[in-house]
């Protein structure tokens, strides 16, 4: 048995939190909840329904929807059973296994949602850290494109919530289907898509000399690579058939798309979409529309991403049923939402009071925690000073923690049976019956 030992020093060193991670401070919490709980209001308002899952799964379950290569990407373990397990990364596998587990009890459609925290061994750099949380949403059982504009119009409905336009953010729309169908017309083989989309996912993050190369060393044809070259520039569908001639499969493919611009159109979406050929979304697993919202500066990673998945319960052992659905980080979106103005340190109350109990004599300092207590019985947020200071300072204490109104026990109302009630906004006092306002 290998023992770490340590020395003094090293008992003594100040612990720092791993990096990549981040700790809660109370101004922090209020931050996050901000951001969660609008998360949480769009998916109810949108129709969908919140699940969740175990923090760890077995490793096999990212590795038959990634590859062997997301293995280097995990926070993986061998438990004491000999189990290969990781920390989840995202929590797309964990609602397959689910939904497989209950897939004939589950009405259909299903809309869940669920705001998980995720962990992926990366390198932290501006906008990605290693443990983060995520707004996902999911519609599965529905094969109409109308349920893929309904997860784009989700996202934009929270985001135009927290004060963004469309002058701020765009939806970047294109679709996986069409691309396959468009790439096989113009020379390449099947087998070789799923080699070639992560090439293309890079397309608008590398310099284009760099993605040249890339290409270059998966295909032979330079005129191939000049036409994805073409490709990868539209952002129109209308200009698709000037580059490619259209057969039956890409043109049904073509029509699919144009129809989730015509339900986004109904949907009031449109001034924040359009097509963008250049979004591809890395992984294999996608088989029909894709979409990214980004800002629309371009200084930052994509704001969240999705798109449709109608094979993944299959790989997961169950039966082949049609989904879509999306995934939103925190990260990027507090580095936008900050930068617009839309999130300041002074914005969010870290904490807010339906009353606060002051007491102006100490020997009625029980009786000050009493009618707290009464006061949290009654389902209202109520605190107290735990010293009994001077009025003034217990006032302030008052405002500090943003309560609404302070309840002054006391002074010349000692023996009347009499509460103080001032409205801290207004400066307004009232007189009450102490006893018919507990009751």
């Amino acid at each position: 048995m290998n023992l770490v030992v340590q020395t003094e020093s090293e008992k003594r060193m100040k612990m720092q939190p791993v990096k990549g991670t981040r700790d809660f401070y109370p101004p922090q919490m209020a931050v996050r909840n901000f951001i969660v709980d609008g998360w949480k209001a769009s998916s109810i308002r949108n129709g969908f329904v919140e699940y969740d899952g175990p923090i760890f799964e077995y490793l096999q379950m990212y590795q038959v929807k990634s590859g062997d290569e997301i293995v280097e990407q995990l926070f993986n373990f061998t438990d004491r059973g000999n189990r290969h397990l990781a920390i989840r990364p995202e929590i797309t596998p964990t609602l397959a296994r689910m939904i497989n587990k209950q897939i004939n009890a589950l009405p259909m459609p299903i809309k869940w949602f669920s705001v998980p925290r995720l962990c992926r061994a990366e390198r932290p750099q501006k906008g990605r850290l290693r443990e983060f949380f995520q707004w996902n949403i999911d519609i599965i059982g529905i094969e109409d494109v109308l349920a893929d504009a309904e997860v784009i119009c989700c996202s934009l409905d929270y985001l135009r919530n927290t004060g963004l336009t469309s002058k701020d953010v765009v939806a970047k729309i294109s679709s996986r289907r069409l691309l396959a169908a468009l790439l096989k017309n113009i020379g390449i083989a099947e087998e070789k898509l799923e080699s070639l989309y992560p090439i293309l996912d890079k397309k608008t993050k590398i310099p284009v000399e760099a993605f040249v190369e890339m290409l270059e060393k998966e295909i032979d044809s330079p005129e191939t690579i000049q036409a994805i070259l073409k490709l990868m520039d539209i952002h129109s569908v209308n200009d698709i058939p000037d580059i490619v001639k259209l057969d039956e499969k890409a043109q049904e493919s073509l029509d699919e798309l144009k129809r989730v611009f015509a339900y986004l159109e109904k949907m009031g979406a449109e001034d924040w979409c359009r097509f963008d050929m250049s979004i591809v979304r890395g992984l294999a697993y996608y088989t029909g529309m894709v979409f990214e919202i980004h800002d629309k500066s371009g200084d930052l990673r994509a704001i969240c991403g999705g798109g449709r998945y109608d094979n993944l319960l299959s790989d997961f052992g169950g039966p082949k049923v049609t989904a879509t659905g999306m995934g939103m980080g925190d990260a990027v979106l507090e580095i936008l939402l900050r930068e617009k103005g839309l999130l300041t340190d002074d914005s969010l109350d870290i904490q807010k009071l339906d009353y606060f109990v002051a007491c102006v004599d100490g020997d009625l300092f029980d009786e000050a925690v009493e009618i707290t207590t009464k006061i949290r019985q009654k389902g209202y947020a109520a605190n107290f000073s735990y010293k009994t200071n001077a009025l003034k300072k217990q006032m302030k204490i008052a405002d500090s923690m943003n309560a609404a109104k302070c309840i002054i026990v006391g002074g010349e109302l000692k023996e009347s049976g009499q509460l103080v009630i001032k409205d801290m906004a207004t400066g307004e006092q009232i007189l009450v019956d102490a006893t018919t306002f507990l009751e």
